[in-house]
């Protein structure tokens, strides 16, 4: 008999959900991750009652009932709403795209005076009958308006590359609201955990063994002798020691700051940068996620950044190398018999926090199963 029945190699979400269902059924789970804190990339830093997302905005949204209750078992969340600003230039507006936006756009008042707006700049582009890249399917779907002063420049710093080069699928579609609606999210349930998602995380882990600072990869034989099973959730091409190639991705760098002088920096938590010539995308303000009153602010600029070993990969790009090079790796972990893979990196994908909690719950209920 081995000393733990999983060792779970990653302390984020994914992992941490996992280890609370599995301790509850009396198992023995040790926790390790490589970074020397546990929250993955909802990890929030403390700053004198600031709860500072130092890996980017996090923002909970679902509409599964469930997701929403079970979260709320282990914290109380606020009733905080999604309503970011786009700034082009020395203007603002409001998103998502909505009678606000179309205002501030064209002065339109009315939603019929808006989806007429709208035709007149989508009817310059139904000549492009299969658009071949983002910018034509763009132009097709919005016009030039929304296109140039909220789409192409965010997503070109998003990608790094120009609109003209990215494929027509990253936008399928583009939801037009036609209320005066600022809520990003259509989902029922939103909102912040009150004291930060450590509070989230640390509840999932109560009781179970964490270990932090400690490389998996380096340490692989010596930890794996260590439990029955491993649920392995970091990048599954890394796992394999690349043999079948690189996955790729797009990172992020984040610069942080905190403003003594400054109590209230921007006026609202998100605001996005859409012009190509600033290399920021957003400017995210930190006290307003819980609504702080406290006579400083924390703010942090988040530049997009060109992926390479060491960096944190946050985006995968799933274009039809990357999608044949993950399905290989794929393949190869359906031949591991005592490891899992769960996860955004090891299932090389973004996932929001409610479907990473939905898939982790679903694949403890597979090994309860088997």
């Amino acid at each position: 008999m081995k000393e733990y029945d999983y060792l779970i190699v990653g302390a984020g979400l994914f992992g941490a959900v996992f280890a609370h269902e599995a301790r509850k059924t009396g198992k023995k789970c040790l926790v390790i991750d490589k970074r020397p804190f546990v929250g993955g990339n909802v990890y929030c830093e403390d700053v004198d009652g600031i709860h500072v997302h130092k890996y980017g905005a996090h923002i909970f949204h679902t509409d599964k009932p469930e997701i929403w209750h079970y979260v709320n078992r282990f914290v109380t969340f606020n009733r905080y709403t999604n309503s970011p600003v786009a700034r082009y230039k020395d203007f603002l507006y409001n998103l998502p795209f909505n009678m606000n936006t179309f205002y501030q756009l064209w002065g339109v008042r009315t939603p019929e005076e808006a989806k007429a707006k709208i035709a007149e700049q989508r009817g310059k582009y139904d000549s492009i009958q299969h658009p071949k890249n983002l910018e034509e399917q763009a132009l097709k779907l919005c016009g030039e308006d929304i296109y140039i002063r909220l789409i192409k420049g965010y997503t070109e710093k998003q990608w790094g590359r120009s609109a003209t080069e990215l494929p027509a699928f990253i936008i399928k579609r583009l939801p037009f609201r036609f209320t005066f609606d600022n809520n990003y999210f259509n989902d029922p349930y939103q909102g912040i955990p009150i004291g930060g998602y450590q509070k989230l995380i640390d509840a999932l882990l109560e009781g179970v063994e964490v270990r932090t600072g400690i490389d998996y990869i380096a340490q692989r034989n010596s930890l794996d002798a260590l439990a029955e099973r491993v649920l392995y959730t970091g990048c599954i091409d890394e796992y394999f020691d690349y043999c079948c190639g690189e996955l790729e991705y797009r990172s992020l760098r984040f610069e942080h700051k905190r403003l003594d002088d400054t109590d209230n920096f921007q006026g609202n938590a998100v605001v996005n940068y859409c012009e190509r010539e600033i290399p920021y995308t957003r400017v995210i303000e930190h006290k307003h996620f819980e609504f702080g009153s406290q006579p400083f602010t924390v703010i942090t600029y988040e530049y997009p950044d060109t992926y390479q070993k060491g960096k944190e990969p946050y985006y995968p790009i799933n274009d039809e190398r990357n999608t044949r090079l993950f399905q290989q790796y794929q393949a190869l972990a359906q031949q591991q018999p005592n490891v899992l893979f769960g996860g955004r990196l090891a299932q090389y994908t973004y996932a929001d926090m409610d479907d990473t909690i939905e898939a982790a719950l679903k694949l403890w209920k597979q090994e309860v199963g088997r």
